[in-house]
């Protein structure tokens, strides 16, 4: 880094907190698919959908039923 560079003023980024993290998930098939079609009439891109889905459902503290066969 040059010398000239002076972050004595700097600030720290607001939104830190708010970083993604990049994971691996595996999904079915035909998850992918509704979500891809969802991203086709929302215009926003499926990861995203995903990414507000889930955090909605951790916001609302929501747990999962399961019911097996």
């Amino acid at each position: 880094m040059r010398k000239s560079h002076d972050f004595s003023k700097g600030v720290k980024n607001p939104y830190a907190s708010r970083l993604k993290q990049q994971v691996t998930i595996r999904l079915a098939k035909d998850t992918i698919t509704y979500f891809k079609a969802q991203s086709e009439q929302t215009g926003m891109p499926y990861q995203s959908l995903i990414d507000l889905y889930l955090s909605d459902c951790a916001r609302q503290n929501k747990k999962l039923t399961l019911h097996w066969s």
